[in-house]
């Protein structure tokens, strides 16, 4: 490894440590309650370090936020007019689903964003994301024009694969206790995404996939 690199690799893993750090930071206290000291004691690097990537706590968090939706944008960008309804469906849902298993803290970051009125993401909401949901609405429609699912409102439908497979991050801990479980474990969310996928084919009169 040359010197140019090292640097670089030292960048990539302190970050890593930080956005951690400031997940776990932001999901406990919010980002009013949030703390740089304490997101410093999370990762166990000196606060002087966080500082250095991040002017302030406002900053990290714009940081925190865009990651998310990038990370989003790229996992769930599946949903196409030439694609077949019930194969986009299926793989849409499931990279939902064990999004929300990996990731839980980043859902329930986002979600508290949006209960509190997305200050700091109404930009994107009505740029990105709106251009983004068009896209989407119009693939399905171009589904239902062509005769390949029910005539369905495209906005609710996905609103409904969100609400549902969100719910078991943000909503981790009822989940847990309605299911008499500790935690989940991979044939759990194996089940959840044949089960919701099952709900959501049969509700666009699509027919699912045969074992």
């Amino acid at each position: 490894m040359n010197n140019e690199q090292v640097p670089g690799r030292i960048r990539q893993q302190n970050q890593l440590l930080i956005f951690s750090a400031a997940q776990e930071e932001f999901v406990h206290h919010g980002y009013k309650g949030a703390s740089i000291k304490r997101i410093a004691e999370r990762a166990n690097l000196p606060r002087a370090n966080i500082h250095y990537y991040y002017k302030n706590k406002l900053a990290l968090y714009d940081a925190v936020l865009t990651d998310i939706v990038e990370t989003w944008n790229l996992s769930f960008d599946t949903i196409k007019a030439e694609d077949d309804p019930k194969e986009a469906l299926t793989a849409y849902i499931r990279a939902k689903v064990m999004y929300s298993k990996a990731h839980p803290a980043a859902s329930r970051i986002f979600a508290s964003e949006i209960i509190h009125g997305a200050p700091h993401l109404q930009t994107y909401l009505r740029s990105q994301f709106f251009d983004w949901m068009q896209q989407k609405t119009s693939a399905i429609e171009s589904w239902i024009h062509q005769g390949k699912m029910d005539p369905v409102d495209p906005i609710h439908l996905l609103f409904f694969i969100w609400g549902a497979n969100q719910h078991y991050a943000d909503f981790g801990v009822q989940v847990l206790a309605a299911m008499n479980k500790d935690s989940l474990s991979e044939d759990d969310f194996e089940h959840i995404a044949a089960t919701l996928i099952k709900f959501v084919l049969k509700g666009c009169g699509i027919p699912p996939t045969k074992n």
